[in-house]
């Protein structure tokens, strides 16, 4: 077998050519010869600030240790491309001047692009295809530097180079910011992670490389969004590594019996809050229950980071672009597409166009309050096709549900005129829980006026370093509820005094935790026979079990 290989930019650039020396699939002592070439390209793509220049540097640097320990031999061959040659590039030029080098070293070509190799083969070339790793990745890189950084109750991590490094712990909602080490992270060490993370991506067919831009680099690695930001964007190297917590369903939220019919029935939804708060992973639960509901449902993320089932295919730019990836979209034929997330006005054009196209909907909004997002959409379409768009808001504080409103248009005389020739087509925000009319929205003149009636108050204040259990309540915190629980027909029927109606409770069966929901106006909850929470209601009455109520 012929002992002399050269490498071209695909097996420098995804770090196989390691593995095979490592592997010795090249034999024992293998001639690599690297052209200068693609020595050009790697230094070209390390100037411009792609990570993937600095893991083909640090390849080069592992090629020259194998070859200081005899286990290789390196040859660095060729000229430099011109300048001319270097923007012929996308047309193969580059490519065509590697195969000269393997055709003058008499040489095997080694590569893991199918073009390269099938035009190498035409010419004559003697091939090394390499495919792919096909071993199965572990479920969890544990083995990754980074997540040394992590523990169970870590939501991020921060690091930048010459800084110590922090992270977010706690849930959506209540976190705090703790320094988790006073030794200040290295030049050595945050490459060497980066470096890392980069390599496992490229690697994994389950990760992958989101955006690549001057300076900033974002991946999708597993369950972790990691963004990898370097100067001239950011003033110095750093990485912001993020994880879901918790993956939750609907029943985990304060959602009643009316609330999940509404759901069901809704087309135009918008989940909103503030950053963290936790919309991303109530906007994944909801997926998942439509799949449930045999819903063909697909979603549309910048960044592919949300949790959900294999089953659900989500998609990201198409082209550098959502507007492409929606005219494909259309085509698949969703019932149900998650939007994460709207925040520019084509992303808002996009849901609008998928509404009306009959598409149910449902959006990832930033917001600080419920009818913030609205005010989103107000002056991007007509007054009048918003509740086509948009009938259901649902609000996202401290990781569950705080505030839902509903969206319909009628006409009338708008509140606080006296003249009915004033009467004018008028959408109506109201809150879900008790139909309370709670803004107006109409045209005045040239104007678009957005009057509250009944504002929303929030009924909770979060504390970032208490337990939820801590939480200031209206109603006195830790006061249990005597509730009265009987079995009809196929729904349990859960009872509270009317002074809890409209309250948030969790329902405990002698300390343990079996159920969160909200009470209704009438201070009942109604949970399905065939729910799984049903099970643990019934396995308690059996039981003879003390059931009570805590305000949530």
């Amino acid at each position: 077998m012929n002992s002399k290989f050269v490498c071209d930019t695909s097996v420098i650039f995804n770090g196989q050519i390691l593995r095979l020396i490592e592997d010795g699939d090249l034999g024992e002592v293998p001639e690599i010869y690297i052209p200068n070439v693609v020595v050009a390209e790697i230094e070209y793509r390390s100037n411009i600030q792609k990570e993937i220049g600095f893991f083909g540097i640090n390849v080069l640097k592992n090629l020259r240790e194998y070859h200081k320990n005899k286990e290789i031999i390196l040859h660095v061959s060729g000229e430099r491309p011109t300048r001319d040659e270097i923007k012929m590039s996308p047309g193969g030029e580059l490519d065509a001047l590697i195969r000269r080098e393997a055709i003058k070293n008499n040489a095997i070509l080694i590569t893991t692009d199918r073009i390269q190799g099938d035009i190498g083969i035409f010419e004559g070339l003697e091939i090394f295809y390499v495919k792919d790793r096909t071993e199965p990745r572990p479920k969890e890189p544990l083995y990754l530097k980074l997540l040394e950084f992590f523990d169970e109750n870590t939501m991020s991590v921060h690091l930048k180079r010459y800084l110590p490094p922090y992270a977010k712990k706690g849930s959506p909602g209540r976190w705090r910011l703790e320094k988790i080490s006073e030794e200040p992270i290295s030049n050595q060490l945050i490459e060497d992670i980066a470096l890392e993370i980069v390599e496992y991506v490229r690697e994994d067919e389950h990760s992958f490389i989101e955006i690549d831009k001057l300076g900033a680099l974002v991946l999708q690695m597993r369950d972790f969004r990691i963004v990898i930001t370097r100067p001239p964007f950011s003033n110095d190297v750093e990485i912001t590594a993020v994880r879901p917590l918790v993956n939750l369903t609907l029943s985990d939220y304060s959602i009643d019996f009316n609330l999940r019919e509404n759901i069901e029935k809704a087309e135009g939804i918008l989940v909103c809050g503030a950053p963290g708060a936790g919309k991303s992973t109530f906007a994944a639960a909801l997926a998942n229950h439509y799949l449930e509901r045999e819903k063909v449902v697909k979603t549309l993320e910048s960044v592919r980071d949300l949790q959900v089932r294999p089953e659900i295919t989500q998609y990201t730019k198409l082209e550098g672009n959502l507007e492409n990836s929606a005219d494909i979209l259309l085509l698949v034929r969703p019932d149900f597409t998650i939007y994460d997330e709207v925040r520019t006005t084509k992303d808002f054009e996009i849901y609008t166009d998928f509404r009306l196209s009959g598409v149910g909907m449902v959006g990832v909004v930033h917001s600080s309050s419920a009818i913030d997002a609205i005010q989103r959409f107000i002056g991007r379409v007509e007054l009048g096709m918003l509740p086509s768009i948009i009938d259901t808001i649902i609000f996202i504080e401290g990781g569950d549900i705080h505030t839902v409103l509903g969206v319909q248009m009628t006409v009338k005389v708008p509140s606080g005129f006296k003249d009915k020739d004033l009467a004018r087509p008028v959408v109506e925000v109201r809150d879900f829980k008790t139909n309370k009319l709670v803004f107006e929205v109409y045209s005045f003149g040239q104007d678009i006026v957005l009057n509250p009636i009944n504002p929303i108050k929030s009924k909770k204040k979060f504390n970032e370093f208490k337990d939820l259990k801590e939480q200031e309540y209206d109603i006195p915190r830790g006061e249990r509820i005597n509730l009265d629980i009987q079995v009809k027909n196929d729904k349990i029927l859960i009872s509270a005094p009317l002074i809890y109606a409209s309250t948030n409770v969790q329902i405990f069966a002698e300390g343990q935790l079996i159920f969160t929901g909200s009470l209704s106006r009438n201070a009942e909850i109604k949970v399905s026979l065939t729910n799984i929470e049903s099970k643990k209601f019934l396995k308690a009455i059996n039981q003879n079990k003390n059931i009570y109520g805590i305000p949530k």
